[in-house]
C-alpha cells in the first residue's frame, strides 16, 4: 500500500512540475497544439517503452473492447483538456493558483464521484468532514490566487 501512496506523491510532483515544462514547450516552439501533440507523443512513447519492458503491453481483444462502457473512451478527451489548460492558463495565472485550482476542482467533483459511486468509484459517502474538507480548500486556492 505505501508504494500506492509513494507513487502518488510522485504523481503530484509531475502534476506540479508539468504544466511549467509543457507552457515552456509551447512558448519555445511558438506552436500550442502542436506543443500539445508532442507532449502526448512523449507520453505514448513513454507508456510504449515502460510497456514492453516490463511486459505489460498486450493488445486488448474484440470482446474485452466490447465490454468498455462508452464514457471509459473519453478519458483522452480529458488529457487534451488538462494539457491545453497547461499551455494556456498556467502561464498566466502561475504554478500555485494553476495547480490549487486543479486539485480544489479535482476533489469537489471527486466528492460527489464517490458519494454517488459515479464512473467505476466506489461509494464513499460525502460526510460533514469531507465536504468540511473541500470547503477548506477552496478557502486556501482562493487565498492563493488573491495573495
Amino acid at each position: 500500500m505505501w508504494s500506492l501512496y509513494a507513487l502518488t506523491i510522485l504523481a503530484g510532483l509531475a502534476n506540479a512540475i508539468q504544466p511549467g515544462q509543457n507552457a515552456t514547450l509551447s512558448k519555445s516552439l511558438g506552436l500550442p497544439v502542436t506543443a500539445a501533440l508532442l507532449t502526448l507523443l512523449v507520453s505514448t512513447a513513454a507508456l510504449l517503452a515502460g510497456g514492453l519492458a516490463l511486459g505489460k503491453l498486450e493488445m486488448p481483444t474484440g470482446q474485452q473492447l466490447g465490454q468498455v462502457p462508452w464514457w471509459a473512451w473519453l478519458g483522452g478527451f480529458l488529457s487534451v483538456l488538462l494539457i491545453l489548460a497547461q499551455l494556456y492558463a498556467s502561464p498566466a495565472i502561475g504554478a500555485a493558483t494553476f495547480l490549487g485550482i486543479i486539485v480544489t476542482v479535482g476533489v469537489l467533483a471527486s466528492l460527489v464521484l464517490d458519494h454517488f459511486g459515479w464512473i467505476g468509484f466506489q461509494v464513499h459517502p460525502a460526510s460533514l468532514w469531507r465536504v468540511a474538507g473541500a470547503v477548506l480548500m477552496v478557502i486556501g486556492v482562493g487565498l492563493v490566487a488573491i495573495f
